[in-house]
């Protein structure tokens, strides 16, 4: 079986974790204590992708719990599915970073790391043939950015053939919980160039956006904004955890998704999003699907996508359909769009097919795109720490942790060539013309 080992990082990484198990783990039939109620044998027959089989036919989560604060995995195995969770899966600290990515990287984090990774190593020694490794993180914070990042570095040596895919959470400036944000998401994404295979990115302001203009929530929480990330994950991993008629891989979405080594951050989408009260106006098919996941609404990340290219997109659906209206659909936004589309990589679109629909619903979609539009939210991140840079705010904590000057130059100079790459990428155009000629065969 293809397993995934699954890290759940800081405090925002444990909250979005811990929804995603509570969502999968519902979805295959399985109690909060780990027991199969399924009412099918689809639900059982790939749990080995996400759980392990423990005595008394009990599934435990294949999941690894990380914080330098102990009191969010305090709160995640409190919590009404935390009995799920190995207790012994824990690597925590006796305190916490406070939001300094240099003691998360370099102190620490650094005690931390060898426990974290012997878990991890247990893990994935116990697999039959594991698939990848997936993250859950926050790039602002000391643990979810600085320890998040170590943890990324040490696995790219330890394991170079095994897919590393991260699911992190971007900062915004209209909506700051810490000062520092800008340079531990900054010297995060740094590590993640290199370290990660997929990096799936999530805008806290497009997060609300969606809770407050989308699904009209007056008073939107964090609890709201981690169920849709969790369906979102869910909505990806389908095809890993039942059958479908078109399925898909991490290596089939990596081959597909990444045509440079470099350009690897995806902004997701999903659907069905829309509020209580419009949803009896909503006819949930196909084409309302797509219509939605090609719109900013869907989109986790904060940007126009009108504005920027497709380089790559592939979209899983859930739920019963047929194969030749999705291909029709992807067909026809790809022709309505083709501006928005990059003209040198035909058939850019890759769709998966997964019969079994989320909990609820008759059917949903989820987008992954690697899409040019990804260089506003990282531009305004590296506006802000442009700016912090040039007077040397708060340079004295990171220095303190024993962290060089010339690491913040040379991150921003790294990020800003990651830039270019993307917009010279964008502005290209194709070089040839074929023309397709009949052609005589001698026989």
């Amino acid at each position: 079986m293809r397993e995934i080992v699954h890290v759940q990082i800081g405090q925002c990484g444990n909250g979005i974790g811990a929804k995603f198990w509570e969502v999968i783990a519902d979805e295959h039939g399985l109690t909060p204590d780990g027991n199969f109620q399924g009412e099918s044998d689809l639900q059982s027959q790939r749990l080995n992708v996400y759980f392990v089989e423990g005595a008394d036919k009990r599934y435990v989560p294949r999941a690894i719990l990380v914080d330098l604060d102990p009191s969010s995995v305090n709160n995640v195995l409190s919590g009404a599915w935390g009995k799920m969770f190995k207790p012994d899966n824990v690597a925590t600290g006796k305190a916490g970073t406070g939001n300094n990515w240099a003691k998360g990287y370099y102190t620490e984090g650094a005690e931390l790391i060898s426990v974290a990774l012997d878990l991890i190593r247990t893990e994935a020694e116990a697999c039959d043939l594991i698939q990848g490794i997936q993250l859950v993180h926050s790039l602002g914070g000391g643990s979810g950015g600085g320890m998040s990042a170590l943890l990324m570095t040490k696995l790219k040596e330890e394991y170079p053939e095994t897919i590393i895919k991260s699911y992190c959470v971007i900062p915004h400036s209209s909506m700051p919980t810490v000062v520092v944000e800008p340079y531990n998401a900054i010297l995060t994404l740094v590590k993640a160039i290199d370290c990660n295979d997929q990096t799936f990115c999530v805008d806290n302001r497009a997060m609300h956006h969606i809770c407050t203009n989308v699904l009209k929530l007056t008073t939107p929480t964090f609890t709201d904004t981690n169920r849709i990330i969790s369906n979102y994950m869910s909505g990806i991993t389908t095809c890993f955890r039942f059958p479908g008629q078109l399925n898909t891989d991490l290596r089939k979405l990596l081959v597909n998704l990444v045509p440079f080594p470099r350009l690897h951050f995806f902004i997701p989408g999903y659907a069905p999003l829309y509020s209580r009260s419009a949803a009896p106006y909503v006819k949930l098919d196909v084409a309302e699907l797509t219509k939605q996941l090609f719109h900013a609404n869907s989109m986790f990340v904060y940007c126009d996508p009108t504005r920027a290219k497709f380089l790559t997109v592939a979209v899983i659906f859930r739920g019963r359909m047929s194969t030749k209206y999705v291909d029709e659909q992807m067909l026809n936004i790809r022709s309505k769009n083709s501006p928005h589309f990059i003209e040198w990589i035909p058939n850019n679109i890759q769709t998966a097919i997964c019969d079994i629909p989320p909990r609820g619903i008759n059917m949903s979609g989820s987008m992954i795109s690697n899409s040019t539009a990804i260089q506003k939210p990282v531009k305004r991140l590296m506006s802000a720490f442009d700016d912090m840079l040039k007077k040397r705010a708060y340079l004295h904590w990171y220095t303190n942790e024993g962290m060089d000057e010339s690491e913040f130059n040379e991150s921003y100079s790294t990020m800003y060539d990651l830039l270019f790459e993307y917009q010279q990428h964008q502005e290209a155009v194709a070089e040839t013309s074929i023309v397709d000629e009949s052609t005589e065969y001698e026989e």
